[in-house]
């Protein structure tokens, strides 16, 4: 094991705020359109799930703002 990967774990968890508020961010969008087409068209399956991945991401995104508060 070299000394490298020691450090690997650490930077990899130090974006894990902002990842996860780009991630939360994307579903949200994605969630929004699914939401939207799925109104447009009729089709209430469609448009629930775009409702639960846009909760998702809300929920992502508050977890990158927690993980943000604790990397400082």
């Amino acid at each position: 094991m070299d000394g490298l990967s020691l450090l690997e774990p650490r930077c990899k968890s130090m974006n894990s705020g902002n990842q996860d508020k780009a991630e939360g961010a994307g579903k949200k969008a994605m969630g929004t359109v699914k939401e939207k087409v799925g109104e447009t068209i009729g089709n209430p399956d469609m448009r629930d799930r775009g409702t639960a991945e846009k909760v998702e991401g809300k929920v992502q995104d508050k977890v990158g703002d927690v993980k943000k508060v604790f990397e400082k």
